[in-house]
């Protein structure tokens, strides 16, 4: 970062501070990953200079040739992946894929039906403060409350209530596997378009480790630096060629301009990352390790919704420890364990304070944590939520030892 530190001190010393950051600490917030050093070299390229509005063969600027050549290779990558026979790699974010999905299969106004907040729905699900919740009625599903699980039978129900255009699967804090098929049906039954959010789960997906929606669902979106591993942005799939076209003009000129040629050259990495064996290897250990620290956490008193997992999260009930998520945060903020507060099924607080601690474990199985390390977080995070302040020192130590370890990518 020469150049940086020659020209701007000031941004050169933060940037280090971000780096040191994520050196001494250990990420265990299931949206986070660490990329390549691929993948960050892709993003500070000289394609982020170039505008390409428009898609391969058809832009509205010149000298995009090289950007066209990017972009189909990324895209190519993406079918290969996911077996999936189109791909819209330009989305910025994965709420921008999900706005741009949902436009180009009904109209605002219409109905739409998602999986509540807390039951481990996302914003862009419907939620009455996202621009999603704005634009459509919104309806919301939820949880069985003795298991935890998707109430498939209410969720049949309201959507024979709501008839909506479009029903959304897949969630940012549901910690089990979806029953695409179940839904399908539920969806044409009622006349519905599927839309699968995989942005959790993508890259688990990817690697064949869980069930695919690809192929059952009308449309799927993803974020690309979760368990993808790669930058950041979003993704839409489909295997509908009547939506194919519909789907890239919502993106472009619908609801975006220029695509970041630099993000997608990084997207491209990233995908062509994970069809080398050695990215099923590792969702594997992600897991296995998620597996072991839901077991753990269980073994020391702790509750999780469902009870434990099937892919990359444990969503941790705190209502037995009487401690809000947001402290719960903090105390093991203060320790060097970045986690986040999550709200759970039928939380009794709000979502800036929550009684749920969402733990994933991608980026900590990206820097080569295995089942034996789960044991060592499991005993720190729980001494921190039984001894509070007292035991932060100490848990500290052991999580700068333990990163020390284990350096960045």
């Amino acid at each position: 970062m020469k150049h940086i530190e020659a020209n701007d001190p000031d941004v050169h010393r933060l940037i280090l501070r971000e780096e040191e950051r994520q050196a001494c600490s250990l990420t265990l917030i299931a949206s986070e990953n660490h990329s390549s050093k691929a993948v960050r070299e892709a993003m500070a390229s000289h394609l982020t200079d170039k505008y390409a509005e428009g898609y391969p063969g058809r832009r509205y600027y010149g000298g995009c040739e090289v950007g066209d050549d990017v972009e189909r290779l990324a895209r190519d990558r993406a079918k290969e992946l996911f077996g999936a026979g189109y791909a819209n790699v330009q989305p910025h974010s994965g709420t921008q894929a999900n706005i741009a999905a949902y436009l180009a299969m009904m109209q605002p106004g219409d109905r739409l039906l998602g999986m509540a907040l807390n039951a481990g729905g996302h914003l862009s699900h419907g939620f009455s403060r996202s621009h999603t919740g704005q634009l459509f009625e919104a309806a919301s599903y939820g949880l069985d409350e003795n298991t935890g699980l998707i109430d498939y039978a209410a969720l049949e129900k309201l959507a024979q209530e709501h008839e909506p255009k479009v029903i959304v699967a897949g969630g940012s804090a549901y910690p089990r596997l979806v029953d695409w098929q179940r839904i399908r049906a539920i969806a044409d039954a009622v006349g519905a378009k599927l839309m699968a959010d995989i942005a959790h789960p993508a890259g688990l997906i990817a690697g064949g480790l869980i069930p695919s929606p690809v192929g059952i669902a009308h449309v799927v979106t993803m974020t690309t630096h979760k368990t993808l591993r790669g930058p950041r942005g979003g993704m839409i799939l489909t295997n509908e060629d009547d939506l194919k076209q519909p789907l890239n003009s919502s993106v472009f000129p619908g609801g975006q301009g220029g695509p970041f040629l630099n993000a997608i050259a990084a997207k491209a990495i990233a995908f062509g990352e994970a069809l080398q064996p050695a990215f099923k290897d590792w969702g594997r250990q992600v897991i296995a390790n998620a597996q072991a620290l839901g077991v753990a956490l269980v073994e020391r008193g702790l509750d999780l919704v469902t009870g434990g997992t099937d892919t990359h999260l444990v969503l941790v009930d705190l209502r037995a420890k009487d401690m809000s998520g947001r402290d719960a945060e903090e105390l093991c903020l203060q320790a060097n364990l970045v986690v986040n507060k999550n709200l759970i099924p039928g939380d009794p607080r709000k979502a800036m304070e929550t009684s749920g601690l969402r733990l994933g474990t991608p980026a900590v199985t990206t820097r080569g944590m295995k089942e034996d390390h789960m044991v060592e977080l499991a005993d720190a995070i729980d001494r921190l939520l039984t001894g509070g302040e007292s035991e932060v020192a100490g848990v500290r130590e052991k999580i700068s030892a333990l990163a020390s370890d284990l350096p960045l990518p």
